[in-house]
C-alpha cells in the first residue's frame, strides 16, 4: 500500500487540499471525463477535444484508438522466476486520411522512466511516428516536447541576459 499524496490547490482566494496520485493528478475522475471517457490528465482530455474530435469530424483523422499498448520487451524466465514484460501505453494512436500514423503522448514534464521509454520505442519501431506534445498557452497551444523545451530554455536565457544588462 502506497503512501498518500496531497496537493494545494488554489481557488479564487481560497485555499483547499485535494488527494492526488504519484504523477500529481487529481483523483476526482469527473474533472477529467469527457464524454465517458476518463482522461490520465486534463491536458490529455484537452488535446482529444481540441485536436483529435475536430480531425475526426473533418477526416483528416480517420481512425483514434486511446490507451494503445506497445511491448518495449517482451516477457521471459530468469532463474525460474517471469519477468513481466515492458510495456509502453500511447495516449493516443492516430491514423490519418493518407495512411500516415501517428502515436501522440501529451506530456506536462518527462520523468527519466518516460525519456527512457522513448528511445526504447523509437528503436523498436522505428517506422512509427512517435511525437511527444505539450500544452503551453504562451507558444500557442499544442507543442512538440521537445521544441517547447528549447524555447523555455531560450526565454530563461534571454531572462538571465536581461537580468544582468539592467544591474
Amino acid at each position: 500500500m502506497g503512501t498518500r499524496q496531497w496537493a494545494i490547490c488554489y481557488n479564487f482566494r481560497r485555499c483547499f487540499i485535494i488527494e492526488t496520485t504519484k504523477y500529481n493528478v487529481s483523483k476526482d475522475i469527473a474533472k477529467r471525463t469527457y464524454n465517458g471517457i476518463c482522461f490520465d490528465s486534463l491536458t490529455e482530455m484537452r488535446y482529444y477535444i481540441q485536436i483529435v474530435l475536430p480531425g475526426l469530424a473533418s477526416g483528416e483523422i480517420t481512425e483514434c484508438e486511446l490507451q494503445k499498448d506497445y511491448i518495449l520487451q517482451e516477457k521471459f524466465i530468469r532463474n525460474g522466476k517471469t519477468v513481466q514484460p515492458i510495456k509502453y501505453v500511447a495516449d493516443f494512436y492516430l491514423r490519418f486520411k493518407d495512411g500516415s500514423e501517428q502515436i501522440i503522448d501529451v506530456k506536462g514534464l518527462a520523468d527519466s522512466t518516460a525519456k527512457l521509454k522513448r528511445k526504447l520505442f523509437w528503436k523498436l519501431y522505428p517506422n512509427l511516428d512517435y511525437v511527444w506534445v505539450s500544452y503551453s498557452a504562451k507558444d500557442g497551444g499544442f507543442v512538440d516536447y521537445d521544441h517547447l523545451q528549447s524555447l523555455r530554455r531560450d526565454r530563461k536565457r534571454q531572462s538571465k541576459n536581461n537580468q544582468k544588462e539592467t544591474t
